[in-house]
């Protein structure tokens, strides 16, 4: 049994809900980021990913001035670094998402992609 701590990223990039688009595809672009954690202080508040980004270029005339709030995926589902990543994958599989924070006591302590928990059944075989 793999845990998610094992594979996650440490390294989340947070912004808050008045970002704007443009601030949140800067920061993922800049850091590799397929994601960005929206937060209000230690509170997770949503969870905005590139295809959020690209829906809100494809409708919004202005990512300058169109706020990550407007776009972001609202109480995103979370999980515990204690989480194996079979129960991981399920849980993105079958709610069709790719990226999930995870949290524990103090708050937002990683990230884990589909593509991390995948790897690792993939390693097993």
């Amino acid at each position: 049994m793999t845990e998610v701590s094992e594979v996650m990223t440490r390294g989340v990039a947070t912004l808050e809900q008045d970002a704007t688009m443009s601030d949140a595809a800067g920061i993922m672009v800049k850091g590799g980021f397929g994601s960005v954690v929206v937060v209000m202080g230690r509170m997770i508040m949503g969870i905005l990913t590139e295809r959020d980004v690209l829906r809100a270029a494809a409708d919004a005339p202005d990512l300058s001035n169109t706020t990550v709030g407007a776009w972001m995926t609202a109480e995103p589902d979370t999980a515990g670094p204690d989480c194996d990543t079979e129960e991981a994958a399920i849980l993105m599989l079958s709610r069709g998402f790719r990226h999930l924070p995870i949290v524990d006591s103090t708050g937002l302590v990683g990230m884990v992609s589909l593509r991390d928990v995948l790897s690792v059944r993939i390693g097993r075989r």
